[in-house]
């Protein structure tokens, strides 16, 4: 095998890196080809140019790099080619690596592709399942409904589990020295207003309104990145609590681990709140044009993955015109108070680490055995797709 690796930014690098670690442990050392980040690099990869400069995120971060980004689609698509590679194994970031696939594949039908990280089509754009199936023969899938729907587009997929199942948690030790450092007393309440700069904006300034709305007082804690942690600590001067605000990584992981709850914004911090048994509520808000664009497009009734993967609505949301203190508070007070609440939730959480594989193999090395599987059977070559450059991976 003689793959090239494709990930665009921090989650997907991390997926990557897993996934090497487990094909070198089965198939010893491979020449390791592509664009990664510093752990897909730790396990052998020399990236073709630095993945940061794919981690952009909205429309008007990315128009002025528009034909910059185009020129790396081309540059990483002849790179495959030329790499001698014979497997390109892409991860999430579609936007970007399924137009690199395209064009991989309309020089060489026969090329193999694997995409690491289905795409959401149980949510939203049902449409893009098929529009990958021209291009991409195997998918891996972090959630167990996903297969199904795959394979009803074309293309062969198998649950290899989430990374949250296999990610290092706080122990009492952790949460001991944490509570020494800063004088903690008692369980804390996190507050969670999201890592992007427009999330944090928006959602900021409910949580204080919330916070002085609580029966009962609490401490705050507000683990963060460091890209927004200016805009948290400006903002959160105005709440009713002075909160506790962390960004280093071992820190956050005692504060999950500590925690008696959580406010926090819609997102895959769910299943990390999960993964500790933190009790949560969920906060959401965007522009208008985005709330009616979501609200035409949503073809499910919750967007949290607690709720979906244990198939109940115990988690619950507030999001659009919903995400007001007024309506979160009551909802938060219940949380903090009734057992009953707690337990439901924290039964769903369970159930669904369970089912995202949470006790099985690791999901690096799930997917490692989901790749070797696919690459040993043979494929049969597809059409070539058109060259022109995907409007809507």
């Amino acid at each position: 095998m003689r793959p090239f690796l494709i990930a665009g930014e921090a989650s997907g690098d991390k997926l990557g890196a897993a996934l090497m670690a487990g094909l070198t442990a089965r198939l010893g050392p491979l020449p390791y080809k592509g664009v990664g980040g510093p752990l897909m690099e730790a396990e052998g990869m020399v990236s073709l140019f630095p993945m940061e400069e794919l981690s952009i995120m909205g429309i008007a971060e990315v128009l002025p790099k528009y034909f910059h980004l185009k020129r790396r689609i081309a540059e990483t698509a002849q790179a495959v080619l030329d790499s001698g590679a014979d497997l390109l194994i892409t991860i999430d970031s579609p936007d970007f690596c399924l137009r690199v696939a395209k064009l991989v594949r309309a020089a060489r039908p026969e090329f193999r592709t694997v995409h690491y990280v289905a795409p959401s089509v149980w949510a939203w754009r049902p449409g893009r399942a098929k529009k990958m199936a021209p291009l991409v023969d195997h998918v891996l899938a972090l959630l167990p409904f996903e297969p199904v729907l795959m394979e009803a587009a074309g293309m062969s997929c198998d649950f290899v589990g989430h990374p949250v199942v296999a990610e290092r948690r706080a122990d009492a030790d952790d949460v001991a020295a944490l509570r020494a450092k800063y004088g903690l007393t008692a369980p804390w309440l996190l507050a969670l207003p999201g890592s992007r700069r427009g999330e944090v904006s928006r959602l900021a300034p409910v949580i204080g309104e919330t916070l002085s709305r609580l029966e009962r007082p609490v401490q705050v804690v507000l683990p963060t990145v460091r890209g927004v942690e200016d805009l948290v600590r400006d903002l959160s001067r105005s709440w009713p609590v002075e909160p506790l605000i962390l960004t280093d990584g071992s820190e956050k992981r005692a504060a999950f681990a500590g925690a008696a709850a959580a406010i926090a914004a819609s997102g895959t911090v769910s299943l990390e709140l999960a993964a500790n048994a933190v009790p949560m509520v969920i906060a959401y808000d965007m522009s208008m044009i985005s709330r009616m664009m979501l609200k035409t497009m949503l073809k499910i009734d919750t967007v949290t993955l607690v709720n979906l993967v244990s198939e109940t609505r115990v988690i619950p949301e507030f999001l659009g015109a919903d995400c007001r203190a007024e309506k979160i508070a009551p909802a938060l007070n219940a949380l903090l108070s009734d057992g009953a609440q707690r337990q439901a939730q924290l039964d769903a959480m369970r159930l669904t680490m369970e089912r995202l594989g949470q006790g099985g193999l690791p999901p690096g090395e799930r997917a490692a055995d989901s790749v070797i599987g696919y690459y040993q059977r043979p494929r049969q070559i597809q059409p070539p797709p058109s060259t022109r450059v995907l409007s809507g991976a």
